[in-house]
């Protein structure tokens, strides 16, 4: 028998919120989710909510937290079973491409959190996770071009900034045209014209 979700454990509920916010965040605009949509969307009581969660910014933090464990964990798998850093870079940019599609809301939020003009926890968070993603592509492109893969010259901190505003500009088109499967095909196309700019021309 389903338990009903006032009777929950502690860390379900919490989960529970984040499943909540991510799922809603895909319908709508992030800075419009209230406590009060949250609660209704878990089947719960305001008050409920927020035995768990104080505020608001509590409850962002758990889905940032969630959101970079999830993805960093994803894209240091792909790179993993990857034969070579050229090879691991496209793995990584394929796994985010399916983690965004997966969870549409994603991209969503964390671009509200960027664009939050005070600075807060939840904005720090996501700007500590694009530092983490880009120390991972830095190393793998030293790597690469240790190997012979990727050019001498290159500047990785500029290649990585490229990377990650690659998949971006994905996810807002995807974002503008209301189709976000549609980035699955159009990502293949993509890294490949990345991966011309960045490797070694022999």
């Amino acid at each position: 028998m389903a338990t009903h979700p006032k009777h929950l454990p502690a860390e379900q509920r919490r989960a529970g919120a984040v499943e909540a916010v991510i799922a809603l965040a895909a319908e709508h605009n992030p800075g419009d989710i209230t406590t009060s949509a949250v609660a209704k969307h878990m089947g719960l009581t305001h008050g409920a909510l927020f035995r768990h969660f104080p505020t608001k910014d509590a409850i962002l933090q758990a889905v940032i937290e969630w959101v970079a464990n999830r993805l960093l964990a994803r894209v240091d798998t792909a790179a993993h079973t990857a034969s070579s850093p050229l090879a691991a870079l496209e793995a990584m940019f394929m796994a985010h491409i399916d983690f965004v599609v997966e969870h549409p809301g994603v991209p969503r939020m964390l671009i509200a959190e960027l664009q939050r003009a005070e600075d807060t926890v939840p904005k720090r968070m996501v700007q500590t996770l694009i530092h983490r993603y880009s120390e991972r592509l830095s190393r793998l492109m030293e790597q690469g071009k240790k190997q012979g893969e990727l050019a001498t010259p290159l500047d990785t901190q500029a290649a990585s900034s490229l990377f990650i505003g690659t998949i971006q500009g994905l996810v807002m088109q995807s974002l503008l045209t209301g189709e976000v499967s549609r980035i699955r095909k159009e990502a293949p196309g993509a890294f490949a014209i990345y991966r011309r700019g960045i490797a070694r021309h022999r």
